[in-house]
C-alpha cells in the first residue's frame, strides 16, 4: 500500500523542490566569479533540468485543485521564500526591514488571488 499524500501537500512539496533547484541554477554560481560563464550556463542548465522534473508534475497534479494563477502565485511565494533562505545562508546577504516588509505585500497580494470574490 503506498503513501498517498493530498494534492494541496503533493503539489506545494513539489514547488518547493523544484524552487531548490531553480535558486541554485539561477544564483548558486554567484559565489564562483572566476568560473568561466559558459561553464556556468552549462552547470546552471543542468540543475535547472531537475527544477523541470519537479515543476512540470507540480502544476499537471495540483491543476484542477488550484487554478493556474493559484498555481503561480503558490511559486511566486515560495520562491521569493527559498531565495530568502539561500541568499541569507548561502550567499551570505542580509535581509533588511525593507524586504521583509515586500515579501508581506506580495503575500497579500497572494490572499487577493485565494480569496473568493463571488
Amino acid at each position: 500500500m503506498g503513501l498517498s499524500l493530498p494534492v494541496p501537500a503533493l503539489t506545494i512539496g513539489l514547488l518547493i523542490a523544484s524552487n531548490v533547484f531553480m535558486t541554485v541554477a539561477w544564483y548558486g554560481h554567484l559565489k564562483f566569479k572566476t568560473a568561466p560563464l559558459a561553464l556556468v550556463i552549462v552547470a546552471s542548465w543542468g540543475i535547472a533540468f531537475f527544477e523541470y522534473v519537479l515543476q512540470v508534475p507540480a502544476n499537471r497534479i495540483g491543476h484542477g485543485h488550484f487554478s493556474a494563477a493559484q498555481l503561480k502565485t503558490i511559486q511566486e511565494v515560495i520562491s521569493l521564500t527559498v531565495f530568502a533562505g539561500f541568499s541569507w545562508l548561502y550567499l551570505g546577504e542580509r535581509l533588511g526591514w525593507q524586504h521583509a516588509v515586500g515579501f508581506g505585500l506580495i503575500c497579500a497580494g497572494a490572499w487577493f488571488v485565494f480569496h473568493d470574490w463571488g
